[in-house]
């Protein structure tokens, strides 16, 4: 049956008495999107079952991406537009007094991921959609988000992320499809068939209950799937007797600890309850997946020896590291299948994508919490840990180099390199990325399986990031060079034929100055601070973390506060430095510089001395949808990471395809950034990898000669504790001068040089305008579709 106005205006009221038994036109503002996303989950549920179905029967390969994060983004508007229906709903919603954009406004937010790492498998999923790929993400069901952000007093607090709390149209809950998993218990070994078994007591069993969301490939009728779990108790989960005497039993204390599991996405791991937790949720939602990809093929007649033709996994990051083992569990207690021929399965299935290079941010698990959690699969880890050994011993006859790559050291289990031994795969996410775990940080399992690793530089959908964050730009484009870009991304190469087309660029620098107002109006609304559009916006956003250096980009404002100050004679294009990030709540020295960046602000924004040149404003509780805002509305991009440390970055292919030039370090993706549109074309400063791994070998960065070198740094950096800024900062102070590992003030001075440089080039706005159109030109290399297309043909082989 085809959609038109008229199928869609009946279904409305249909649904509208189904849902609130009343009239469309009676119910309000939120209830009617909320009808309205309903009726559209309806059409498109026709593809879901029609494409589950085509899977279900067909011999079809299917990747399963599993992640701990999926930064979906809010959906709804971003479902009709890839479904194909955004005209026709926009003719609707004005029929029955309906704003498209207003969706946004209602919709949730699903509070499922933290940063890059989340908004990639987002991305990935969207991909493999659009293309065609039998593709389906694996994640939990988190009640409650990261945290919701506030500043108060220029700190941040953090409170609950209750992004359930309207409801998640999207989502379809399948009971029947839960799962039982095992936490717990003991492990005996039983003559069984003249085999010895193992056999699990005394554990604890959580359920794992499955809802589904559609993920709609961009007008080619194929929805694929997103499953999260929710972890319950099983069977009764009321005690009656108790309740009614006004106390609280076992089974209320049960209750809680078991729905824990899939309560918050990242609970704090500083404590040990917190890392019992974190590594609960690990467990419970590889196993809860695992077992319903083994179930679901099984029933489709597929043996075991057959699974690497039926279906591959992706691990994303080591958060699903267990998957190796889990997996190897399965196969050999419950299909039966032998060691070696159920190791051999395992790593045909199993691919890794490694995330970093920072060896604090690697998982590592102490054996006794593995070990009293989850036994079996313990047993397992031991025992592929000790088979592995033995290997590199009989290449090596070294027990240093057997050391350098076991799995199990020091009464710790690196999940790293049980990810590395069970894959088929390991990849990095950019060029440099890759090239440091090889010669540096994997050097060791690059030496023993050179054959395994590979880069997929990481990518960004274009139909979130372009069609639906920036339409006037997606019109301008489709009116140039015509619509096809959409499903090819590499066609808006063909603007580089425009970049000195004057009207071309005057369309451009147009665009770019309405998405400036509509930002300017979000600062407004989000902090009361009001900003001037013909400022450069010069914008950070992204997790706060040392590597990413925020902190350089605050100690320049502060300089140029200082400048403005004591050089009457001082000219600059006025800026206004945007950011906008979520510190960890743990991480201290993170949430001292976001009160520092608050701080300069309020200092800078009050004085009029000051703020005719610069402003500063921090954007609280940094979002998708916030950023869908932010990025087409900023001049600069800031990727000013420590080199060697990011593994790619996507913001920063994000801003280029909005039209934001780049200020970066030589590190992650922008290398390639730069080799896209040339050198001239972005702006780069600071060290190379190879020279910061000299001065590191050298041990010759000295942070104290190095400001007293630079007076005026240094005024910079004692203002940090001399009270200027109404606030004690001496942490601050103490990180810079005591080590540095950032290399902060080694990276100041040409950080300065290249920002004058950016300020001599914004005059010349013919000169801006080509670097722009040239930026969005070579942005489409960077589509997820183009990554996605190389995990499927060399990594999973669909």
């Amino acid at each position: 049956m085809d959609i038109t106005k008229e199928r869609i205006l009946s279904d409305l009221k249909k649904v509208a008495m189904i849902m609130f038994t009343k009239e469309f036109v009676d119910t309000s503002k939120e209830d009617q999107y909320k009808i309205f996303a309903t009726v559209i989950k309806g059409y498109l549920s026709e593809n879901w079952l029609e494409k589950n179905e085509n899977y279900r029967i067909g011999k079809e390969k299917q990747v399963y991406y599993f992640s701990l994060e999926f930064l979906l983004g809010k959906m709804t508007s971003t479902n009709i537009i890839n479904f194909g229906l955004e005209e026709l709903c926009i003719e609707v919603m004005n029929e029955v007094g309906l704003d498209f954009i207003g969706f946004d406004k209602y919709d949730a937010e699903p509070g499922l991921g933290n940063g890059g790492l989340g908004r990639l498998a987002a991305c990935f999923l969207d991909s493999m959609a659009s293309i065609g790929i039998p593709g389906h993400g694996c994640g939990i069901r988190y009640d409650y988000g990261l945290f919701e952000q506030k500043i108060v007093n220029g700190e941040q607090i953090e409170g609950p992320d209750n992004w359930l709390k309207n409801g998640f149209v999207w989502e379809t809950k399948k009971s029947h499809q839960s799962k039982r998993i095992r936490f717990y218990g003991e492990i005996t070994l039983k003559e069984l068939g003249g085999c010895l078994t193992p056999v699990h007591t005394g554990y604890e069993t959580i359920l794992a209950v499955p809802y589904d969301v559609p993920i709609v490939g961009y007008k080619n009728k194929v929805v694929n799937n997103l499953r999260l779990w929710k972890a319950q108790i099983e069977g009764n989960d009321f005690d009656f007797n108790s309740f009614s005497y006004g106390t609280f039993s076992e089974l209320d204390e049960k209750k809680r600890k078991a729905e824990a599991i899939s309560k918050l996405l990242y609970p704090d791991d500083t404590t040990e309850n917190g890392r019992l937790l974190r590594l609960k949720q690990e467990y419970f939602f590889v196993s809860a997946g695992l077992q319903s990809i083994i179930e679901y093929n099984s029933k489709k007649g597929i043996k075991p020896n057959e699974f690497p033709n039926a279906f591959c996994i992706q691990i994303n990051d080591t958060h699903p590291a267990l998957c190796i083992a889990e997996f190897m569990r399965i196969l050999i207690d419950e299909k039966r299948v032998y060691w070696d021929e159920a190791w051999e399965i395992t790593k045909k299935v199993m691919s890794y994508t490694n995330h970093t290079i920072l060896t604090e941010a690697m998982e590592k698990w102490e054996i006794d919490k593995v070990q009293k959690l989850i036994p079996r699969v313990y047993m397992i880890i031991e025992e592929i840990n000790r088979r592995f050994c033995d290997e590199v011993y009989q290449k090596y006859d070294d027990w240093d180099k057997v050391m350098n790559v076991a799995i199990i050291k020091d009464r710790l289990i690196n999940m790293a390199h049980l990810a590395i031994v069970g894959s088929h795969s390991i990849n990095g996410v950019s060029k440099l990325h890759t090239e440091i775990l090889t010669k540096k940080v994997l050097k060791n399992f690059y030496d023993l399986y050179p054959e395994r690793f590979n880069n997929k530089t990481n990518g960004i959908t274009h139909r979130r990031w372009l069609l639906k964050s920036n339409k006037a730009l997606a019109k301008l484009i489709d009116g140039t060079i015509g619509s096809n870009w959409k499903n090819n991304p590499n066609l808006l190469n063909e603007l580089i034929n425009f970049s000195e087309n004057r009207e071309f660029c005057g369309k451009i620098e147009g665009i770019k100055l309405e998405n400036k107002k509509r930002l300017a109006e979000l600062i407004w609304k989000e902090t009361g601070i009001e900003v001037d559009v013909n400022t450069i916006f010069d914008t950070h956003v992204k997790r706060l973390h040392g590597y990413k250096r925020q902190l350089l980009n605050i100690l320049h404002v502060i300089y140029l506060y200082r400048e403005i100050l004591e050089n009457p004679n001082f000219k600059m294009h006025p800026k206004t430095f945007i950011f906008s990030a979520k510190a960890a709540p743990g991480y201290y020295l993170a949430k001292r510089v976001i009160k520092l960046i608050n701080s300069v602000g309020e200092l800078i924004n009050n004085d009029e001395r000051i703020n005719k040149f610069i402003k500063v404003v921090f954007i609280p509780n940094y979002s998708v949808s916030k950023a869908q805002i932010i990025i087409p509305g900023s001049d600069i991009s800031e990727q000013i990471s420590t080199v060697g440390m990011e593994a790619s970055g996507t913001s920063n292919m994000k801003f280029m395809m909005n039209g934001a030039l780049t200020i970066g370090t030589l590190d992650g993706a922008n290398v390639e950034i730069k080799e896209a549109v040339g050198e001239e074309n972005i702006f780069i400063f600071g060290l190379n990898y190879k020279e910061l791994k000299a001065i590191e070998k050298k041990h010759s960065y000295n942070p104290i000669k190095f400001l007293k070198e630079n007076p005026k740094i240094e005024k910079v950096v004692e203002m940090l504790r001399d009270g200027t800024f109404g606030g004690d900062f001496s942490s601050i102070y103490s990180h810079l001068v005591d080590g540095d590992r950032y290399f902060v003030l080694k990276d100041f001075n040409s950080y300065l040089k290249t920002h004058e440089k950016i300020d001599g080039i914004y005059q010349d706005r013919n000169r801006w305008n080509s670097m722009v159109v040239k930026n969005i030109a070579k942005s489409g290399q960077f589509s997820s579709d183009n990554t996605i297309r190389k995990y499927a043909a060399e990594i999973w082989k669909i």
